[in-house]
């Protein structure tokens, strides 16, 4: 997980819609960016749920909120449409983000080593510097724990 207080890693990666996003398009902002493993899997679908309905109050203080699978651009245009999510989506199918933001680990899952993402969120300031990073975060908690401390 990566310290906070550093400057967050430039990216730019496909939304759901495919239009491309960078992290420099949101200067000035709040960014909450999350990480997690799978689009339509019952925590990940908490999770992003519950950002969906705190959306508006997210905003009114000024804040995004960005998502990050290794999940496609297909794959999140349903996710999106499914569950109605009025934030992005973002595409890292070649784990340039995930491994960047440090969140590509090795898991065990069913007793196997596996590589997957550790669910993780940071709270990026106006300035492109981590505020805050939160790492194994619980997913239905996650919205609201974010919205307390921005």
């Amino acid at each position: 997980m990566l310290e906070t207080g550093v400057k967050a890693p430039e990216f730019t990666l496909p939304d759901q819609d495919g239009n491309m996003v960078s992290l420099s398009d949101f200067a000035g902002k709040k960014v909450i960016l999350y990480f997690y493993p799978k689009d339509n899997t019952p925590g990940c679908t908490k999770q992003a749920c519950g950002f969906g309905e705190l959306y508006p109050q997210f905003t009114e203080k000024g804040a995004v909120v960005l998502g990050v699978s290794k999940d496609s651009v297909a794959s999140h245009r349903k996710f999106a449409d499914k569950y109605n999510l009025p934030f992005t989506l973002l595409s890292d199918t070649e784990l340039k983000v995930l491994e960047a933001y440090d969140v590509w680990k090795e898991k065990t899952m069913y007793g196997k080593k596996v590589m997957g993402v550790v669910r993780t969120t940071y709270l990026i300031d106006e300035n492109g510097v981590i505020a805050k990073a939160f790492g194994k975060v619980k997913a239905a908690e996650n919205p609201a724990q974010m919205l307390e401390v921005i």
